[in-house]
Order: structure tokens, then C-alpha cells, then sequence
């Protein structure tokens, strides 16, 4: 049934890769919180395992960088601690205040993803160690299609959403997925799936 599929684990080689990322972007951490924060009260290590869950895996901000922020966001009034149930652990929900600065970074990254062209640095440089240099522009074309394709129907399910559309954008992405897959086990020589490791 479409939907229901568990999410696919990136290889092993890009897993490995984006676990060794020189740096995550900047203000990407931030947002993730206030995302996070919208939907429902969560603790800093709560925080940690859902972007590491909603990642594939792939990166888990450490205590070092989830605590202070979420230390700056109550002194500045973005966020109030929720009066703890009994087990002790504290868990934040956004202010009226954390959400207008929500809405505020929202547009500010569809701006920067739509009108800017944006494509992932880290991913521009993974791709020229792996392109020829004359295949390297219709790549990025095709990338940058596809985040704002993406960013685009993110915006729109939000604004208006659609079960069916929903279904038929997860059948699209399930899709091209394995197509992808196939086309790297081929390179690879591989007949077999493979998971993360």
C-alpha cells in the first residue's frame, strides 16, 4: 500500500558521508527546534532523537548545541518550559512569540530556496568528485528542480492539503527512489537491496 513503506536508509557510502559533513548549515538547527516545537511540547534529548529519527539517521545535533539553544530561545521568550507530568524531564512548547519567528523563517527559506536557486553545498561538492565537468551544470539544473519541486508541494500541502495528493506525491518519490537505487546497485555491480549498515 503506497505510504506505508518504511523510509529507505541511505547507503552506506552516503550515510557515511553526511555523518562527516564539515558542518551542518548555518540557522538549519534553529529552525529544525522551531518546527519540531510547533508541533508539539518536546525535551532537548526528545529533540535530538527526532531530528536524528526524521534524518534517516544521518546526523544528531548534540547536548552541546540543542541545550543552549533551547536556553536562548526561553531567555529571549521564543519558548516556556510545559510544568513537568510527574517524570521530571522538561519540555518546551513554542510562545506566541516562537511562533511568529517560525513564520518568519519559513518565508525566509522558501525565499531563499526558490528565489536564490539554492542547492546544497555539500551535495555540489560530492557531485564534482563524481561528475565530468560538463555533466556537472545539468545536474545542478536537474538538483535545484527537484528542491523546489519539493519545497513547492511541502508549501502547498500545507497550505491546502490533499490526501490524494499526498498518496500520489509519495508514490512519485517511492518511485524515483528505487530507480535511483537500481541505477546505483548497477554501477556497483550489486543484484542484491542493501540497507544502512
Amino acid at each position: 500500500m503506497l505510504g506505508e513503506l518504511e523510509p529507505q536508509q541511505p547507503s552506506p557510502t552516503l550515510r557515511h558521508w553526511l555523518r562527516h559533513m564539515a558542518a551542518v548549515p548555518k540557522g538549519f538547527l534553529r529552525y529544525q527546534v522551531l518546527e519540531l516545537l510547533s508541533e508539539r511540547p518536546l525535551s532537548g534529548s526528545e529533540i535530538m532523537r527526532e531530528i536524528e529519527r526524521r534524518t534517516n539517521g544521518c546526523w544528531r545535533p548534540s547536548p552541546g548545541s540543542v541545550y543552549p539553544l533551547l536556553a536562548w530561545f526561553q531567555d529571549n521568550g521564543l519558548v516556556r518550559e510545559v510544568p513537568a507530568q510527574g517524570e521530571g524531564v522538561r519540555r518546551y512548547e513554542l510562545t506566541e512569540e516562537g511562533r511568529k519567528l517560525l513564520e518568519e523563517q519559513r518565508r525566509l527559506y522558501t525565499r531563499f530556496f526558490m528565489d536564490k536557486k539554492l542547492l546544497v553545498p555539500q551535495l555540489l561538492g560530492f557531485l564534482r568528485l563524481r561528475l565530468p565537468p560538463e555533466r556537472l551544470e545539468e545536474a545542478r539544473g536537474s538538483l535545484r528542480r527537484m528542491f523546489r519541486a519539493l519545497l513547492g508541494l511541502a508549501l502547498a500541502l500545507e497550505e491546502r492539503f490533499s490526501e490524494e495528493a499526498l498518496r500520489e506525491a509519495i508514490h512519485v518519490l517511492d518511485e524515483a527512489s528505487r530507480r535511483l537505487e537500481d541505477i546505483e546497485r548497477r554501477l556497483r555491480g550489486e543484484g542484491r537491496e542493501r540497507g544502512c549498515d
